[in-house]
C-alpha cells in the first residue's frame, strides 16, 4: 500500500492545480455546471463510462475491471457556500459571495486523483462507482440523487465518503461507528397576530410577543422532554417581525434549526416543537403555521463496513495514524440519504490540520489544506484495490 501513496504522489502537483482552479471558480448546490463539466470531462479521458444529469449536475464515473460481480460506490460533494472568502490566499474565490468554504473543492479533487490512479492501474476485480453529488450545503442533494435512481442505475454493496476537518491532525483518519453526524431539520413558524398601534397593544395581538414566548418554550424541549444521555439541539437562527417601533405587528417569522444523533430523539423533537407551537399561539389568541423546509436524517455508519475502513487505513498510513470512537459531530451529513438506503457504508473525517489560528469550515479565512490530497487519494484506491481485489 506505501507503494499507492508513492505512485499518486507523482501527480500531487496537477491535482493541487485542479483543486485550485475548482476552489477559483465556486458553484451553488443544483448549479454546478463549470465543476460538473470539468469533473465528467476528466473520468471520459481516463476511460470511465460517463452518466450525467441525476439531480441535474450530479456526475457518476463507472469503471468495471475483470469479471466479479462486486460493487463499490465512493461519493464526493461539489457544491460551495454563499459566502465571501477572506482566506487571502492567491487562489480565492474569483466569484463574489461564493466560495468553496466546507473544502468540497478538496473532495472533490480527491476522488478525482483516486479514480485516475485507478483507471491506470486496474488492480482490481469488479465495478467502480464514482459519485460526485451537488448541494450538500442544502442537506438534500443525495436525496434526490437517490431519487432520480443512483442506486438502481449504479447498485453498490458498499459505499464510502470523507470529510475534512480542521482541528484534527492533517492527513489522519477518524472514524466512528454507528450514529457519528446528526439529523438536521429546517423549520419555518409562521405567527399570525392582529396589528395595531404601539399605542393601543390592547386593539391587537401581537405576534412579535407570541414568537418571543414560542423561542421561550422552544428551548425547555431539550431540557425537559429529551433524556439527558442523548445530545439534541433546538436553535432559532431568525425571527423577524415588524420594522417600526410604534406598531403592534401582525406577523413573525421564525426559523429553526434541530438536531439530534438518534432518529427516535429526532421525532420527539419535531413532535414536541409542533405541539408547543400551536398551544402557545392558540393561548394568546394567535395562530401559527409550522413548514418543514427540508430534513436529513442521522448519518449512522454500519459496523462492518466501518471495521474494513479502519483495517484499510492501519494498512495504509499506520495504527498511529489512524483514530477509532471519535466523537460524534452535531453537524450534519446529506451522505445520511445514502447510508439509509445501502447502511454497509461508513463515512469518515480526515485532518485538515490543527495549527494555532486553524480557521473552522463555513468561517471566511477556510482554506482545504492541499496536503490531504495524497494520503486521501491513496485511502480511496487502497480501499478500492482492497475491496475489489
Amino acid at each position: 500500500m506505501k507503494n499507492i501513496i508513492e505512485a499518486i504522489k507523482i501527480s500531487e502537483n496537477d491535482f493541487i492545480n485542479i483543486r485550485h482552479q475548482i476552489h477559483q471558480h465556486p458553484e451553488l448546490g443544483f448549479d454546478e455546471k463549470n465543476t460538473s463539466d470539468l469533473v465528467a470531462q476528466k473520468l471520459s479521458q481516463w476511460g470511465y463510462e460517463v452518466h450525467r444529469g441525476l439531480a441535474k449536475t450530479g456526475v457518476v464515473g463507472t469503471l468495471k475491471v475483470g469479471n466479479s460481480d462486486k460493487r463499490i460506490g465512493i461519493r464526493a460533494d461539489i457544491d460551495a457556500l454563499p459566502i465571501v472568502e477572506t482566506s487571502g490566499k492567491p487562489w480565492t474565490s474569483k466569484i463574489q459571495g461564493k466560495f468553496h468554504g466546507c473544502g468540497h473543492d478538496g473532495h472533490t479533487t480527491i476522488l478525482l486523483c483516486a479514480a485516475k490512479y485507478l483507471a491506470q492501474t486496474r488492480n482490481f476485480d469488479g465495478t467502480l462507482h464514482v459519485i460526485f453529488q451537488p448541494a450538500e450545503e442544502l442537506l438534500y442533494g443525495g436525496k434526490v440523487m437517490i431519487d432520480d435512481g443512483l442506486f438502481e442505475l449504479f447498485p453498490c454493496d458498499i459505499i464510502f465518503g470523507i470529510h475534512n476537518m480542521p482541528g484534527l491532525k492533517a492527513g489522519e483518519f477518524y472514524f466512528k461507528e454507528g450514529a457519528m453526524m446528526a439529523s438536521s431539520d429546517t423549520i419555518h413558524i409562521e405567527v399570525s397576530g392582529i396589528g395595531a398601534h404601539g399605542a393601543m397593544p390592547d386593539k391587537g395581538i401581537d405576534a412579535t410577543i407570541v414568537a418571543c414566548y414560542i423561542g421561550t418554550a422552544l428551548q425547555s424541549i431539550v431540557s425537559r422532554n429529551v433524556s439527558p444521555s442523548q445530545a439534541a439541539v433546538v436553535t432559532i437562527g431568525s425571527i423577524q417581525s415588524g420594522d417600526a417601533p410604534n406598531v403592534v405587528n401582525a406577523s413573525a417569522l421564525m426559523k429553526l434549526s434541530v438536531r439530534a444523533l438518534n432518529n427516535e430523539v429526532r421525532e420527539l423533537l419535531l413532535n414536541r416543537i409542533k405541539a408547543l407551537v400551536i398551544a402557545q399561539a392558540e393561548s394568546f389568541g394567535a395562530k401559527a403555521v409550522i413548514t418543514h423546509v427540508n430534513g436529513s436524517p442521522v448519518l449512522v455508519n454500519g459496523k462492518e463496513a466501518t471495521d474494513f475502513a479502519i483495517e484499510v487505513a492501519k494498512e495504509l498510513v499506520g495504527a498511529n495514524k489512524v483514530h477509532v470512537n471519535t466523537p460524534p459531530l452535531m453537524g450534519s451529513e446529506d451522505f445520511a440519504f445514502m447510508l439509509e438506503k445501502i447502511p454497509n457504508g461508513c463515512y469518515m473525517m480526515i485532518g485538515n490540520g490543527d495549527e494555532p489560528g486553524f480557521c473552522n469550515v463555513h468561517n471566511p479565512g477556510y482554506d482545504f489544506n492541499d496536503n490531504c490530497i495524497v494520503p486521501a487519494a491513496a485511502y480511496w484506491a487502497a480501499i478500492t484495490e482492497r475491496y475489489l481485489r
